[in-house]
């Protein structure tokens, strides 16, 4: 089954919040938060992960233009965009398990 199949399978089963479940973070300590505080979080980090993703895309695109025109410094930004991205990307999704270890030394 192809990826876009088992997203939109996974869509109509558990609604969007199935989708987006996986970028929530866990809160934990700071649970006391408010409601509307949690959400603009989870907003503000879903949007910083899609402009990750779009940003690895075009990093992506700029390697294989680089390697159809054999233009070294095309390639070499594209990596440079792709390794950037991801590394943001994994920034942000442990962002919330960062913020509680951080927690837990200043306790």
């Amino acid at each position: 089954m192809q990826v876009t199949q088992q997203v939109v399978q996974l869509a109509a089963e558990g609604g969007i919040g199935g989708i987006t479940d996986g970028i929530k973070p866990d809160w934990a300590v700071f649970g006391a938060i408010g409601t509307k505080a949690k959400i603009i979080v989870g907003v503000v980090m879903a949007g910083a992960v899609l402009f990750l993703l779009g940003s690895a895309i075009v990093g992506a695109v700029h390697i294989r233009v680089g390697n159809q025109q054999h233009n070294s410094m095309e390639t070499k930004k594209g990596q440079t965009m792709v390794a950037s991205s991801l590394l943001g990307l994994f920034a942000v999704a442990s962002m919330s398990t960062l913020f509680g270890i951080v927690y837990g030394f200043g306790i």
